[in-house]
């Protein structure tokens, strides 16, 4: 029987934990001789946007809790760096390999630890590039496969941007999207919840809002802005508007969180458990974000998207999916683009879109036959 082997898992904050719990589900459908140890850089550390998450996708209790805590970019990737190098020094055994997922500061981070100490690192959603080197995401994307020997990728414009970077083909394998095999392992208990239903809204009645990227809520035009289009939606259809806790706050500080909370047709609430959120978005008549990983979701429900961004890495979702391109928050004729779509929406003359090849719910596996091969040949 073959030596087992560690392999360090990293998650940091909250799009990280679906992906995480269908890779380790896929090492253990597999059966090999790894052993996956389970690292929380705490960068997601409160329980609405960590613990409900971990309960629901049915992750273990971490190995390895760094606490990390929020913080400025350069603050906070610097402590999991120091944190996450400090465990690696004293593991035992040393793991022969890091996985981390997605580009979040937590996966830079302990990818460029591992790396500096002769420990390959492996990253699940390499290649995706929204060329756009304002986004702190972009950057964390870039330097993460630029020291990964191993590229998992979700689709296939992820291939073409990797070998347009000179990344030779052996080390770069198109696996599909673990995204949906969470999505898929939670889809019926999350219809069966009701959300909708239970906040007093009929399925498709609804507009399902979101926003968090420091491009759209960071500055005080841009939330003025903001304010303005939810409002808008909202005399069209109920706009429902889980608020990520950076966006209360800048819009606390800005003054204008009472206007939002008490705006007609609008319905402020914390953030939603994984399974609550996945439930809403099921039966949303719209989902409207600046998220990347909402716009693979919607895609696979079918259910239309509107993105409130220039650019998205994940074209798949607009070539093959239900997602377009708005624009960002404050960008000049965003309130006309958005109302348009919504209005077309609304008269059922928006595309339906399709389901990509590879993102069947099988993802996970793939990964982890990938890692098992990867070590094995090295």
């Amino acid at each position: 029987m073959p030596e087992q082997q560690t392999v360090a898992c990293v998650v940091g904050a909250r799009p990280n934990f679906p992906k995480m719990a269908s890779v380790l589900a896929g090492l253990a459908e597999i059966a090999s001789s790894l052993r996956p140890v389970l690292i929380h850089t705490g960068q997601h550390y409160d329980q609405a946007m960590s613990g409900s998450f971990f309960d629901q996708l049915g992750l273990p209790t971490p190995d390895v809790h760094l606490d990390v805590g929020s913080g400025s970019h350069g603050a906070q990737t610097a402590r999991v760096l120091e944190r996450f190098e400090a465990w690696l020094l004293e593991a035992e055994p040393r793991p022969a390999a890091t996985v981390v997922v997605g580009d979040v500061n937590s996966t830079v981070a302990c990818a460029l630890a591992s790396v500096k100490l002769g420990i390959p690192a492996i990253h699940v959603e390499a290649g995706l590039r929204s060329f756009d080197r304002t986004m702190p995401e972009e950057i964390n994307r870039v330097l993460t496969d630029a020291i990964c020997e191993l590229l998992l990728v979700s689709e296939p414009s992820g291939v073409v941007n990797l070998r347009q970077e000179g990344r030779p083909a052996h080390t770069i394998a198109l696996v599909g999207n673990v995204m949906i095999d969470a999505l898929e392992r939670q889809l019926a208990e999350a219809r069966a919840c009701e959300q909708a239903r239970k906040m007093g809204f009929d399925a498709g009645s609804y507009a399902l809002w979101t926003v968090h990227r420091p491009a759209n809520v960071d500055d005080g035009k841009a939330l003025a802005a903001l304010v303005d289009l939810v409002t808008a939606v909202a005399g069209k259809l109920p706009v429902i508007l889980p608020t990520h806790p950076r966006t209360r706050q800048r819009l606390e500080r800005h003054g204008m969180w009472s206007k939002l909370a008490e705006a007609s047709g609008v319905h402020v609430s914390e953030p939603f458990g994984y399974r609550e959120f996945l439930s809403l978005q099921a039966t949303a008549g719209v989902v409207i974000t600046d998220s990347g990983g909402i716009q693979e979701e919607t895609t696979v429900l079918g259910v239309p998207c509107l993105t409130l961004r220039a650019n998205t890495e994940r074209p798949i979702t607009i070539d093959e999916g239900t997602n377009a391109l708005i624009g960002p928050v404050g960008g000049d004729g965003i309130e006309d683009a958005l109302l348009l779509h919504v209005d077309a929406i609304l008269a059922g003359q928006y595309k339906a879109g399709r389901r990509p090849d590879l993102w069947d719910g099988r993802a996970g596996v793939r990964i982890a036959r990938a890692i098992d091969a990867f070590l094995v040949d090295r």
